[in-house]
């Protein structure tokens, strides 16, 4: 059953008449109805394609949350062969909002880490809805260690409102924790590259987002702090979000401007949602490249451009 968001309405009646029209055709109840059924289906196309070709970053922030956009066990699923997950941190417990391993891509051994938001209700409470507490980044910084051991290529798949705010994350050092994390991808001599495939939320993000390429699908939002957040700080009302979304800059059209993302992975019309084997498999051909371009690189050269990268952000307007 689809799910349809707010400003999708003008398409959503489209696609129930059509889906009236359809079970009438198949019922026979219907004579000669085939020739409105392709006016219909051509007119929702059409419709779809010009509303996802001009959403307001507020709708780009409702399309990178919507609930049946793909998640890294779904990326897991149709690129990787051979994951093999592994758990916990070694110094508290284990977090289950992201996950990380060994797998192979293409043929090649990789590292994996991503934020898991979970597909059902029972999932995302297990997930904690994709928002990490210290461990998780602790269990990050030790995969990152091994993979940089036996020089094997990190791969991020970022998908999170921000690292959980709970009292007991703080306790245990969540700020420490994060900031370890964006080091231990900054000291890697190994190519690491980052994807943002739903939200890309504040240190909770770019602690395994600090990446020689950053890759962003285009429907995909990425900040400092979310919309409410930014509202509910500056104007101490959640309800500005929406004006929030459009001065933040957390599109990727402005991001690939300011130079804080590298590649963009292009939505099917309707995004991700609608058609997540394409995107996947699109987003699978460019992580390729990305990866493929920095091979032969020695240690340092990757450190000193990724470092470059992260200098010359915002510089070059």
């Amino acid at each position: 059953m689809r799910s349809y968001l707010d400003f999708e309405k003008p398409v959503a009646e489209l696609e129930a008449k059509l889906d009236e029209l359809r079970t009438l055709a198949a019922s026979g109840e219907a004579v000669a109805i085939g020739d409105e059924i392709t006016r219909l289906e051509a007119k929702a196309a059409q419709a779809l394609k010009d509303l996802y070709a001009n959403l307001t970053p507020w709708q780009k922030t409702q399309v990178a949350r919507h609930p049946m956009r793909p998640h890294f066990s779904d990326y897991v699923e149709q690129l990787f062969t051979e994951f093999t997950p592994l758990a916990g941190d070694r110094k508290f417990g284990e977090d289950e909002a992201i996950l990380g391993g060994f797998a192979r891509f293409r043929g090649d051994s990789v590292c994996l880490i991503g934020h898991e938001k979970g597909s059902t209700t029972e999932a995302r409470i297990k997930h904690n809805f994709g928002m990490a507490r210290p461990e998780g980044y602790r269990k990050a910084v030790r995969l990152m260690e091994l993979a940089d051991r036996f020089d094997v290529p990190v791969i991020s798949l970022v998908d999170t409102a921000g690292a959980y705010p709970g009292i007991d994350a703080e306790a245990r050092g969540q700020a420490e924790a994060i900031a370890r994390s964006t080091d231990a991808c900054l000291a890697l001599g190994v190519p690491n590259v980052a994807v943002i495939i739903g939200e890309g939320g504040s240190g909770g993000a770019i602690a395994i987002a600090t990446a020689n390429t950053v890759i962003m699908l285009e429907h995909a939002i990425y900040s400092v702090i979310s919309p409410e957040g930014a509202a509910s700080i500056l104007w101490r009302d959640t309800s500005k979000a929406q004006e929030a979304a459009t001065s933040m800059k957390i599109t990727v059209r402005d991001l690939e401007r300011f130079g804080v993302v590298d590649q963009v992975v292009a939505e099917p019309p309707g995004g991700a949602h609608r058609h997540p084997e394409a995107t996947i498999a699109a987003t699978g051909d460019v992580i390729a490249i990305a990866i493929g371009g920095l091979k032969g690189l020695s240690r340092d050269e990757i450190r000193a451009r990724r470092q470059q990268k992260f200098l010359s952000i915002g510089r070059n307007l």
